[in-house]
């Protein structure tokens, strides 16, 4: 958990340096007389732009910081894919490594009956009943 502190302290660095940006951006632009600012396009859209490239500047570490997450996020999600089928094939073995050793007992019980159930010859031996 600690290690997300430096991370959070790092973004109210970025908030408070683009508010201070943005700020100044701001004066700047008010500073600007009116008739300055309908001269041309170029000088009207400079504080939008400059605005506009700090929002990309400040934004791009967030974006990047979310598409790693999704990629963790979907290599963990291929992994308990892949252990699921994995646990899902070791359970499937073991249903049927049950399965032969119940129809296993079950032959040998029937066996063990019918070895117990024979009459016994004159040398004390038991004769099969088939």
């Amino acid at each position: 958990m600690s290690r997300y502190v430096p991370e959070k302290l790092a973004g109210v660095d970025q908030a408070l340096a683009f508010e201070g940006e943005i700020r100044e951006l701001i004066r700047r632009d008010a500073a600007f007389p009116s008739r300055q600012r309908s001269e041309g396009d170029a000088v009207a859209n400079a504080p939008a732009e400059n605005i506009n490239t700090l929002i990309q500047r400040v934004a791009a570490p967030s974006t990047k910081e979310i598409d790693r997450l999704i990629l963790e996020l979907q290599g963990v999600r291929d992994m308990l894919r892949s252990e699921g089928e994995r646990v899902s094939q070791a359970i499937s073995g073991y249903a049927s490594l049950s399965h032969a050793s119940m129809t296993a007992m079950k032959v040998i019980g029937d066996n063990l009956r019918q070895w117990r159930d024979a009459p016994i010859n004159e040398a004390g031996a038991r004769r099969a009943n088939r």
